[in-house]
């Protein structure tokens, strides 16, 4: 819980922490609400792409030039937003496998049922609800 200022008035906004995993709905190919209850912000999901520590830019490349070394094991996110809905984008961060059993692409958004986990990472989510939010938020952009 933090207290935050908002107009004018003094909230309590309850934060969950990324080890916390908020619950939430599979409809047919996605997750179509929003897993913290509002939209992501495009700017902070780019800079989460780009960053080596979320992986997506080791795997994938995109319309990005400034950044050097782009992965070319994934589909590239050019177009990504003509390509999937805000829905789909979500459930392939929280788990990819539910699309292929096969995939390399981590399950940024769970905890149980798997395998070769990273110490730090044993059971909690690689990345946070907001996290995942701002990721679809950016991705949702990249249109053709």
């Amino acid at each position: 819980m933090i207290a935050a200022l908002i107009s004018g008035s003094l909230a309590v906004v309850s934060v969950a922490k990324a080890d916390e995993l908020l619950p939430y709905n599979i409809s047919g190919d996605g997750i179509a609400e929003s897993l913290t209850g509002s939209p992501g912000d495009a700017a902070r999901g780019r800079a989460l792409v780009l960053a080596r520590t979320t992986t997506c830019i080791l795997c994938h490349s995109g319309p990005f030039p400034e950044t050097r070394f782009q992965g070319d094991l994934a589909p590239d996110l050019t177009g990504a937003g003509n390509r999937w809905t805000a829905s789909q984008l979500r459930l392939r961060l929280v788990d990819a496998s539910r699309f292929n059993a096969q995939t390399i692409m981590p399950a940024y958004y769970r905890s149980d049922g798997l395998v070769r986990v990273g110490r730090n990472f044993a059971d909690k989510p690689i990345l946070s609800a907001a996290e995942i939010e701002d990721i679809v938020a950016f991705l949702a952009t990249l249109r053709d």
